[in-house]
């Protein structure tokens, strides 16, 4: 290789990292990040054993099945909002009462650990909402318009809404003085 040569796997690498980028852009992935982190150590836990020395303490309870039940909800939820990202609300109202529910049955919520990943998990996927494209084309359309149908160029925000036009009424062919238009309905 030259000294000029910046490597050969260097512009996968970018193109992978940008490509992961737009793909967890455009989802609630920090949302399905931590319902599936919160939905582990309450799955977990009710199954785990803790060596200390030659003793073994078991933290299995009478509530075991319980807590893989939610332990396992909690990770397909973070899958949805992942690869099914219109259900993001449902999801995460689900996570946010798997998480309620995991309290009282799963080892107080995977020892509060789960209980609050799962908790911001579902409240990160409620309050998602997708990104809006940026417009590029907004100097073609004022173009477009005659100089005094164009928007002044203040920067404040009375001139955002100046130039905005309210869509006038066709005038139609209905009596005004009786008050009804023959049986149809103005709107339609």
């Amino acid at each position: 290789m030259s000294p000029e040569s910046t490597g050969q796997n260097e512009h996968n690498l970018t193109v992978y990292r940008r490509g992961f980028r737009t793909w967890r852009g455009n989802r609630p992935f920090w949302a399905g990040l931590f319902t599936i982190l919160g939905g582990v150590p309450i799955a977990y836990f009710p199954y785990a054993d803790l060596h200390l020395g030659n003793m073994t303490l078991a933290m299995s309870t009478t509530a075991g099945a319980g807590s893989l039940i939610i332990g396992v909800l909690l990770i397909t939820l973070g899958l949805t909002m992942w690869f099914h990202s219109i259900v993001r609300v449902f999801a995460g109202v689900a996570a946010i009462l798997l998480a309620l529910i995991s309290i009282p049955v799963a080892n107080i919520g995977g020892f509060v650990i789960g209980f609050l990943l799962a908790l911001i998990g579902g409240a990160l996927s409620i309050s998602w909402a997708p990104g809006e494209p940026e417009a590029d084309d907004e100097a073609p359309q004022d173009a477009a318009l005659s100089p005094d149908e164009q928007r002044p160029e203040s920067g404040s925000a009375e001139g955002a809404l100046h130039g905005a036009a309210v869509p006038q009424q066709p005038a139609g062919d209905h009596d005004t003085a009786f008050g009804h238009d023959g049986g149809t309905h103005r709107a339609g």
